[in-house]
């Protein structure tokens, strides 16, 4: 069974269409009622960063609303770690550079690399069938029509496991973040739940987010290694990549060393927003539960980048991309491989944005690997739609877009970005709600 067009066309608006607005914001192509001009000041300083044009695109996102925020900019050498607001609402503790920070979907990434490298190693096969590797975990016929890049970068059709792993959401509820917050629940659950769910197009004839997809990923790294994914990824990845903030938590709720509260605010519907950020991420897995610091994340796509994490065959296959459209029809963005591709006034730049309950990411860098930003904020979803289901422009959105022009590219005086980078690919974002129109 395959779903309705108009029900994969909503499926890929909360992809496509929040992506478009990253190709917005870093392409200068604003609305006009949401603009917001870039700071002002000379493009860069001498090693490449102006330290306090990037201070002053920070605190804008502060003073527009969002309660805090953290961010990393390297240019070369040369580097920046900047902080805003307050960590804690109610007392006032200030955010610091260098907390640690949930980074959701920045998660697939990691697992992405970790695959390319297992099929530098001739254990993966790209286009072979998934079921090749993880027999019975894909029903019927789709274990064999679903390849491993399928999986990579979304065309797989698989529909994503968070409405049933969260169902109050469905209902206009926010009751299922609190009544799982203490869950332990395993991959194969995970995994059964987004397979239950009807197909949404023959596998490889469209494009549709999944995290599915990337929990199906760390099983099949499990079976090619015979070891617990999570640890794969750790000694592969990150170790090698030289990360010393970066880890999954596992069922571990509450994050280690300095880290800021999460505050979740749902469109209005968790009023006064409420901190998220003690939680068991087993429901995000490899598709989304690790943590890390805007510098780790800086590090990690500068080595991905430079060619330092995968041959250069592989790192080729990780850069192929499918268009992902909005519903205009245009090209929003493009999905490789774990990585998307947006084009900016400074050339085309990759990365990938993440959301959990609470908190926000956004990691990006140049092609050749040498600038990259970051950026960690703790207030989510605080943006309203109006009587038809439109957004309405939110000031924090221009600011965040403000400053992530800055950060990656500060020649670009007098572009003025839409709105910021939000998470492009959050099927929890898109959920319909009684009462709530989107």
């Amino acid at each position: 069974m395959q779903l309705a067009p108009q029900d994969r066309n909503r499926r890929l608006r909360g992809a496509a269409a929040a992506t478009a607005v990253v190709l917005a914001l870093l392409a200068g192509a604003a609305p006009a009622q949401a603009a917001a001009p870039a700071p002002a000041g000379p493009a860069a300083t001498a090693d490449g960063i102006d330290r306090s044009a990037l201070t002053s695109a920070l605190d804008a996102v502060h003073e527009a609303g969002v309660y805090g925020a953290y961010a990393t900019v390297r240019d070369g050498r040369a580097r920046w770690n900047g902080a805003t607001g307050v960590a804690d609402r109610d007392t006032g503790r200030p955010t610091t550079p260098g907390m640690r920070h949930r980074v959701g979907s920045v998660t697939k990434s990691f697992t992405a690399v970790a695959v390319l490298q297992q099929s530098a190693r001739g254990r993966v096969g790209l286009d072979r069938p998934v079921a090749d590797y993880v027999p019975g975990l894909l029903p019927g016929e789709r274990g064999r029509k679903v390849t491993v890049r399928m999986l990579l970068n979304h065309t797989s059709g698989i529909a994503d496991y968070a409405a049933e792993a969260f169902p109050s959401l469905k209902e206009g509820s926010t009751r299922s973040l609190d009544d799982f917050r203490h869950r332990t629940i395993t991959p194969g659950r995970l995994i059964a739940l987004g397979a239950a769910q009807p197909q949404l197009f023959e596998p490889g004839s469209d494009w549709s987010y999944s995290n599915t997809n990337y929990v199906l990923l760390g099983e099949v790294l499990r079976a090619v290694t015979g070891e617990d994914p999570e640890k794969v990824i750790t000694r592969d990845v990150i170790r090698r990549a030289g990360l010393r903030d970066t880890y999954f938590p596992g069922t571990e709720e509450r994050i280690r060393g300095a880290h800021a509260r999460m505050y979740e605010n749902w469109y209005g519907l968790i009023d006064p927003p409420r901190d998220y950020a003690d939680y068991n991420m087993t429901w995000g897995g490899t598709a989304g539960a690790l943590v890390s610091t805007t510098d780790d994340l800086t590090s990690f796509y500068r080595a991905l980048f430079q060619g330092r994490l995968l041959p250069a065959e592989q790192l080729d296959q990780m850069r192929t991309t499918v268009p992902v459209k909005d519903e205009s029809g245009a090209v929003a963005m493009r999905y490789g491989l774990g990585v998307f591709a947006v084009d900016t006034p400074c050339g085309t730049a990759w990365g990938h944005n993440g959301a959990v309950f609470g908190a926000g990411t956004e990691a990006m860098t140049t092609a050749d690997g040498t600038r990259q930003y970051a950026v960690g904020h703790n207030l989510m979803k605080y943006e309203r739609f109006d009587a038809e289901g439109k957004p309405v422009p939110h000031p924090a959105d221009a600011a965040r877009g403000a400053f992530a022009l800055r950060a990656l590219c500060p020649a670009a005086d007098g572009a003025r970005p839409a709105a910021a980078p939000q998470p492009p690919t959050e099927p929890l974002d898109s959920l319909p709600f009684k009462g709530l129109k989107r």
